[in-house]
């Protein structure tokens, strides 16, 4: 009997041991929607990728305050209306350590008032000036358009219209009704009155549309020398399809068509995307070759076609894999998972990452603005081999790359 108890102890000792274990290795639960399916999945999809490679590069090096790290994410269908619901479970059912969000400003700002209401850290992922009216001290964002990102991101643009000669004189302006689309199209608004270009056309057309050609015809009608666009992927494609259906008769083209930037648009579009020009983040040129970004290009553009994501990658998941890097470096520098310590740190502290240094405001926008504006040319047939180098891409103005 004696010797039956002692055996009972140590199994006893033993479980317990195995039970303490397990806890201090729980896994730092960072959770997140994103747009797995509908019309913004081929942008969406290459976002998680990117999540993914960061989350096993950690894991594989140890994890974060020595436990593992776990994505936790649902699908929000590209459906702004359901991110309330996904973000508030992942705080109150799976009990996230971290939020992050998906893909654009659409996806973004329905779930700034749960985060806000939770008073956890939010970090936005190329989301237009989310925080322009909350001012929520604990929000972050990844996006390259500075501490005014609506001024910014038509402002380059409008340099390159302006300095044409003879300087047009006639705008339209086309965007979704939609959030993002909205401060697009404000932006393209303060520009084009501040350079003296009247606007003879400016219209929001539903999120629902799939005809564009009733649009395009009518701004053939108003003749305008400069055609201002913002649109996301989908539009992107049915906009500049029907443009070369019916053609259009215009000096510049683009500004602020969403995916156009990723591979698997263009090879879409294919010749359709001749000479628009268009706001761009990332290009694999040698300014922009920021340490560690080739090597993690490397690695999407290996696990893309198993994927079945955009198969270079240049668009949305180098700044994904940055937001991470972001969030861990805190967490490592402050030894905390403490929502309050890590917003304070991230404030505070500038960060070096594959898009290089980023430092944050006080609304959580990059101190330093550094969009890009493209010009495509060259595009011939669908093929993907001629986006792989920026052959096919002119860059006409970089603004503070860093």
């Amino acid at each position: 009997m004696r010797n039956l108890l002692r055996a009972l102890a140590a199994a006893v000792l033993f479980v317990g041991g195995v039970g303490s274990g397990v806890r201090a290795a729980e896994p730092i639960k960072i959770g997140f929607s994103m747009e797995l399916t509908g019309p913004f999945a081929v942008v969406g999809k290459t976002g998680l990728l990117a999540f993914k490679i960061w989350e096993e590069e950690v894991n594989a090096e140890g994890g974060l305050l020595g436990r593992p790290v776990k994505l936790v994410y649902y699908d929000d269908q590209s459906n702004p209306s359901l991110v309330p619901a996904i973000y508030t479970k992942l705080i109150d059912i799976d009990k996230v350590d971290l939020l992050i969000s998906s893909y654009g400003t659409n996806l973004v700002v329905p779930a700034m008032p749960v985060a806000i209401s939770y008073n956890r850290l939010f970090f936005g992922l190329f989301a237009l000036a989310a925080n322009d009216k909350f001012h929520y001290p604990k929000y972050f964002s990844m996006l390259p358009f500075g501490p005014e990102p609506v001024k910014t991101f038509a402002e380059g643009w409008f340099d390159l219209a302006a300095a044409q000669s003879p300087k047009p004189k006639t705008v339209a302006i086309v965007a979704t009704d939609a959030e993002f689309q909205h401060k697009a199209a404000e932006s393209a608004r303060e520009h084009s009155k501040a350079r003296g270009i009247d606007i003879v056309y400016d219209r929001a057309y539903p999120p629902s549309t799939v005809d564009f050609a009733p649009i395009i015809r009518s701004i053939q009608a108003a003749r305008p020398e400069l055609v201002y666009i913002a649109s996301y992927p989908s539009d992107t494609v049915g906009i500049l399809r029907s443009v070369g259906e019916l053609g259009l008769n215009t000096k510049m083209l683009g500004g602020g068509l969403a995916g156009l930037q990723a591979a698997a648009i263009k090879m879409q579009l294919g010749e359709t995307a001749n000479g628009v020009v268009n706001v761009d983040l990332w290009e694999p040129v040698p300014t922009m070759q920021f340490p560690g970004v080739m090597n993690f290009i490397k690695k999407y553009q290996a696990k893309a076609p198993a994927e079945g994501v955009d198969l270079l990658g240049y668009f949305l998941p180098p700044f994904a894999y940055s937001e991470l890097q972001v969030l861990g470096d805190a967490i490592t520098a402050t030894s905390s998972l403490d929502n309050d310590k890590l917003a304070e740190y991230m404030h505070s502290h500038p960060f070096h990452t594959i898009e290089g240094d980023i430092a944050f405001g006080p609304d959580g926008e990059w101190t330093e603005a550094r969009p890009i504006w493209a010009q495509y040319h060259g595009i011939k047939g669908h093929e993907v081999e001629q986006f792989r180098e920026p052959t096919t891409v002119i860059s006409s103005s970089v603004k503070n790359r860093g």
